[in-house]
């Protein structure tokens, strides 16, 4: 059998593989959209399932969810919670993460590799682990029950500081020369230099960490008390009671839930892929 021959076998098998794989990602999603479109009782008797009996769908979950009941307004309030929550979050984290990377990866000085290496090892911790300590933190500085609270522990993220830090490290340094010959002052060279340049790490962070402070349910319901100031997942999880539940609507509204994430893949698409591959194999 020659080499070509086993090149098609493998790119066959690998391909059934990734068609699976995609197929075991899209199912509950599309499965989830069928679904938010069909009655409780509906749901009951067969489940989530890919059947298109489009006689047992329609608008009533959504049409439900925007009538302005008691449900509706206690939803969009949460919706409205998660989004100021999210902006605030990934704003803040990006910045801050993006100077420090900048600090680590451009500059030479004492304790870099040091400093570098605790980065790194706090991305082997994982969160359980420090919750107990975070949540004493917060109970210590008067912060439960407060976004400040919610944000703070996640602003300086290790896994974005390292993403950042490999995509500058393969930077010309003559950028920064150049910058400083030209009357640059350092914070100049770092904001209008070398910023516009790692705009797609900024759109691949920008996703991640967007995905990541939207989904976000065990800290945020640790920190919140005030039903007033839950965000969508933990709404959601709160209408979830032993005595009965409105699965029909809970699926509509956590369809219309991933809206934002959508959102924010499609405007930043462009530049992910690019993000993604540059940051992953520089340096």
């Amino acid at each position: 059998m020659g080499m070509t021959a086993k090149n098609r076998i493998l790119s066959v098998i690998a391909t059934g593989f990734f068609v699976v794989l995609c197929a075991l990602v899209v199912f509950p999603v599309f499965a989830g959209l069928l679904a938010s479109f069909r009655p409780g009782s509906e749901l009951i008797r067969r489940g989530l399932s890919l059947n298109l009996d489009f006689s047992t769908m329609s608008l009533d979950n959504y049409i439900y969810l925007f009538s302005g009941n008691a449900d509706s307004r206690k939803y969009f309030m949460w919706y409205k919670n998660s989004l100021v929550l999210t902006i605030l979050t990934v704003v803040l984290t990006l910045a801050i993460c993006y100077f420090v990377a900048y600090g680590i990866s451009m500059y030479k000085f004492k304790l870099q590799n040091v400093i570098l290496f605790l980065v790194i090892a706090t991305m082997m911790v994982p969160f359980e682990i420090l919750m107990l300590p975070l949540y004493q933190e917060m109970m210590d500085l008067n912060l439960m029950n407060t976004t400040a609270g919610v944000i703070l522990p996640g602003l300086c993220g290790a896994s974005t500081i390292f993403f950042f830090r490999q995509y500058m490290i393969g930077l010309p340094k003559d950028l920064l020369d150049a910058g400083r010959i030209d009357g640059c002052t350092e914070y100049g060279i770092c904001v209008k230099i070398i910023l516009p340049i790692t705009k797609p790490a900024f759109a691949s962070m920008a996703i991640l960490s967007t995905m990541g402070s939207w989904n976000n349910l065990l800290w945020p319901m640790m920190v919140y008390r005030d039903a007033d100031k839950f965000t969508l997942p933990i709404g959601l999880n709160t209408l979830l009671t032993p005595y009965g539940n409105n699965y029909d609507v809970l699926i509509a509204g956590s369809m219309f839930g991933i809206i934002p994430i959508l959102v924010v893949f499609l405007c930043f698409q462009r530049y992910f892929i690019d993000g993604m591959v540059t940051g992953a194999v520089k340096g």
